[in-house]
């Protein structure tokens, strides 16, 4: 009996493997797919300036690494007793405009040598709703909670979207040629945008996602949204606020993730990662026991046999 419908996946034809260079980027759901490669040891780099939600917000930081240029001061502005950059997360914030200067553009001298060298680059779009600052004319990666008096909202159309994938796709193949690119829209769902603009926000980026795979074929799609949406259709795959997708969900969209973006020669491996991991999180009621220290010996024996094979793992 099958009590729910299945969404046909394909294998792609560029697959993952532990020889991969990742960049993710995007919403949360980004960060929860980062989670899963750092887990299972992959060469991963996530949302280094933080979650970034919309396209253009995504773009600008395309540029500036692209491009070489810098932050400066005039980029910051000190609001909540922090310094803040209207183009970055929250997080990124700091106390003295001239350390966070010296950390972003450290951060951005990384990101760049990232795109470079990335063999794949996935990018979470989560909303098409976006903040412009009025004073500046400038869409915005976060609010900093500064007046929402100060800021006009917007809805990007199909169209503004579309440019803002083929200008970031076009930015990175500058740098290097051979990269692929998985799109993917965030099945979190921004209710504080209101029910109905959520999904007009999310009808867009699927639609300009789209159309824009349709002449961009060194790029591929993967349906989280529609997995959590038509697969997982039940408030027991969702969070405690009933708009993230819970551990449970997160994990089905791993596998789904993993039987058609990674190879299968990397399974035994990721395995061999799981268990070891799952055993040094093991708390020995007798630590000092014979049986116990003989078992951290054979434990150091496969960790040490598993860096031979991949020289960047570490425990």
């Amino acid at each position: 009996m099958q009590l729910s419908t299945q969404i046909n996946l394909p294998i792609t034809h560029n697959t993952i493997d532990y020889s991969s260079q990742l960049v993710l980027m995007g919403s949360c759901f980004a960060q929860n797919m980062g989670e899963k490669f750092a887990y299972y040891q992959f060469q991963n780099t996530v949302n280094p300036f933080g979650i970034i939600f919309n396209p253009i917000s995504m773009q600008k930081l395309m540029e500036r690494a692209v491009n070489d240029q810098k932050f400066t001061a005039d980029d910051l502005f000190f609001h909540n007793e922090r310094w803040q950059c209207f183009e970055l997360h929250s997080e990124m914030s700091q106390p003295e405009p001239n350390e966070m200067l010296t950390h972003i553009n450290r951060v951005l001298d990384q990101f760049a040598q990232d795109l470079q060298k990335a063999t794949h680059i996935v990018i979470t779009l989560g909303t098409a709703w976006v903040y412009k600052h009025k004073e500046s004319q400038q869409i915005v990666a976060n609010c900093h909670k500064v007046s929402q008096t100060a800021f006009q909202k917007e809805l990007l159309s199909i169209e503004q979207i579309k440019q803002s994938l083929s200008k970031i796709t076009s930015l990175v193949r500058s740098l290097n040629p051979k990269v692929h690119f998985v799109f993917t829209v965030s099945p979190v769902r921004h209710l504080k945008d209101g029910f109905v603009q959520n999904q007009q926000s999310k009808a867009h980026l699927i639609s300009a996602l789209h159309d824009f795979l349709q002449i961009d074929t060194g790029s591929s799609y993967f349906p989280a949204y529609e997995i959590l949406m038509d697969e997982l259709r039940d408030y027991r795959f969702y969070a405690d606020d009933l708009l993230h997708p819970n551990a449970l969900a997160i994990e089905y969209i791993w596998q789904k993730w993993t039987e058609t973006h990674i190879n299968s020669s990397c399974y035994s491996l990721m395995e061999e990662v799981a268990y070891l991991r799952k055993a040094l999180a093991h708390k020995p009621f007798q630590p000092e026991s014979e049986s116990h220290q003989k078992f951290l010996s054979q434990l150091q024996i496969r960790i040490e046999k598993l860096q031979s094979q991949l020289n960047f793992i570490s425990f």
